[in-house]
């Protein structure tokens, strides 16, 4: 299993754009791909999980892969978060 975390910093939070992003960018690998925030864990695979929880500006959310190709899984967050300018 690996992990990363990250802080949101984009004005408007993880809104449905970056957050469709995220989606697309981890539906193409077999592992598992989980994002917890706020005290809640949620399929990152799931467009409807991720809106589910409001994440907003200044928040810290942590990614977690588990599976045969769990660092691919990871790398293509860290590209999609830096492509959407949503955090560090």
């Amino acid at each position: 299993m690996v992990e990363k975390s990250f802080k949101i910093t984009q004005e408007a939070g993880l809104h449905a754009r970056p957050a469709t992003a995220l989606v697309n960018a981890v539906n193409s690998f077999t592992c598992d791909v989980n994002l917890e925030a706020n005290g809640r864990t949620v399929n990152l695979k799931s467009i409807m999980g991720v809106m589910s929880l409001g994440i907003s500006k200044g928040t810290v959310i942590k990614i977690t892969a588990n599976g045969s190709d769990e660092k691919e899984a990871l790398e293509a967050v860290e590209r999609a978060i830096a492509t959407e300018n949503l955090g560090e």
